[in-house]
């Protein structure tokens, strides 16, 4: 079993066994726990919790190409195998309204500001909060494909301030597990399809890379990319 499973496995399983304490206390099913919880390097997250446990909300971020949405697949395979309710998500959600808008963005067919663009994606997550609370109180394990930090990351790359690009995100649910996979922007740029979007540009990765290193904290698990234990998970 790959580091990669392991992570996902055991956060799935602190959620199923590790809320009902906790929701003793709350006041409500969005009850604040822990601190570190809930802290996104100064973005207040709040933590979805119910008297009868639930699922656990796992985050793989990484620069474009760094096999995020292989991994999130492989990782959602092995957890419905071992029996757990599990589903996979993606940011953007390019199935609504806001997210077409992003779609035609990033692939080119449109041109936005900055910050109009930054505020967008930010919609997009939370036009799907109440059925990301809705999913994970019920006990369904989330896989996401990119979360609030690749908002983050790559707005300020652009020359943001990063604070700003912070501020829409208050009040998200906070992750239980966020893996970052860590891959060279020129190696992520060896695999096919590079370039077809707006922000594939190998510089442009690079300062996504330094942003996302000041988001990081001891929480994140980082994983490197160049190991095929965890490229290549079953």
């Amino acid at each position: 079993m790959t580091a990669l499973v392991r992570l996902a496995g055991r956060a799935a399983s602190w959620s199923r066994v590790g809320t009902a304490a906790a929701a003793a206390t709350a006041p409500s099913p969005l009850g604040l726990l822990a601190q570190r919880r809930r802290a996104f390097q100064g973005v207040r997250m709040e933590t979805a919790v119910s008297k009868g446990g639930r699922g656990a909300l796992v985050v793989l971020e990484g620069l474009d190409r760094s096999g995020k949405s292989s991994q999130c697949a492989r990782l959602l395979s092995f957890l419905k195998g071992k029996g757990y309710d599990a589903e996979g998500w993606r940011f953007p959600d390019r199935a609504t309204s806001v997210g077409q808008m992003i779609s035609a963005y990033l692939a080119n067919e449109s041109q936005l500001d900055d910050r109009t663009i930054h505020l967008l994606f930010s919609a997009n997550r939370w036009e799907k909060r109440a059925l990301m609370e809705s999913k994970l109180l019920s006990g369904t394990t989330l896989i996401v494909d990119r979360y609030s930090y690749s908002g983050v990351a790559f707005s300020a790359a652009k020359g943001l301030d990063i604070e700003w690009c912070k501020a829409p995100e208050n009040g998200l649910i906070a992750p239980d597990l966020v893996i970052y996979l860590d891959v060279q922007p020129e190696k992520a740029a060896e695999r096919g399809g590079y370039g077809g979007e707006r922000y594939e540009k190998i510089e442009f990765q690079k300062k996504v890379a330094e942003h996302y290193h000041s988001l990081r904290d001891s929480t994140w698990k980082v994983l490197a990319c160049g190991n095929s234990r965890v490229w290549n998970c079953k």
